[in-house]
């Protein structure tokens, strides 16, 4: 691996752990270095969590080797979706991404255009051939530590949307993705109940299809 790779890499990651030795000292300021970190990593975009619905039925029922030929094909299915929506995937585990975006439209227009992707290959297809996707999508200022890993508020709330509470076929956001999407005359809102913790509103988008 070339040099500037390595350094690439691994240099912000080995930055915020030196600023957290740093926090965990007796004497440290702990507001100084949060700063320092806000300032060094600070960033917004949009985060969605993909998920695919019925792991556990489809494992049981199918086998483990259906689900990764599932799991296979989803990915073959959506991400050409999100390179061509400027995402960045940062992250896959299982049957679920990470993936953000640098403003809410695009965030939203590739939600849109996987479910339309998943309708199109579902047509047709048994039940147990199917790509039901999850989605969950939030909004603001979070921790990007280079191209491995996000925190923050919105990006918990929208885990928690998109890989345990949304169903087959939905998008679900938080309430900060709601406000900044506000413009968009063909989507529709419909609050729910269940609002993750580090949200303020969650809402179901009910959106078009072709």
């Amino acid at each position: 691996m070339p040099l500037n790779t390595r350094i690439g890499s691994g240099a912000s990651q080995d930055r915020l752990e030196r600023l957290i030795e740093e926090r965990l000292k007796p004497e440290a300021d702990k507001n100084a270095v949060d700063a320092r970190i806000w300032s060094l990593f600070g960033e917004s975009w949009a985060v969605m969590f993909t998920d695919l619905a019925g792991f556990s039925r489809r494992v049981a029922e199918f086998g483990i080797i259906h689900f990764l030929q599932t799991i296979y094909e989803s990915q073959r299915i959506l991400i050409p979706v999100i390179e061509e929506h400027s995402g960045i995937l940062l992250k896959i585990e299982g049957d679920s991404m990470l993936v953000i975006f640098r403003n809410v439209d695009e965030a939203i227009s590739c939600a849109v255009h996987m479910q339309q992707c998943c309708a199109d290959y579902n047509g047709g297809r048994q039940d147990a051939e199917k790509v039901l996707l999850c989605v969950g999508l939030g909004y603001g200022k979070l921790l990007r530590i280079g191209d491995a890993d996000v925190y923050g508020a919105e990006v918990n709330a929208a885990a928690k949307l998109g890989e345990d509470t949304a169903k087959a076929n939905e998008v679900l956001v938080t309430g900060a993705v709601r406000e900044a999407a506000k413009h968009q005359s063909t989507l529709r809102f419909e609050p729910i109940e269940q609002v993750p913790a580090g949200a303020t509103a969650a809402f179901r988008m009910h959106y078009p299809l072709a």
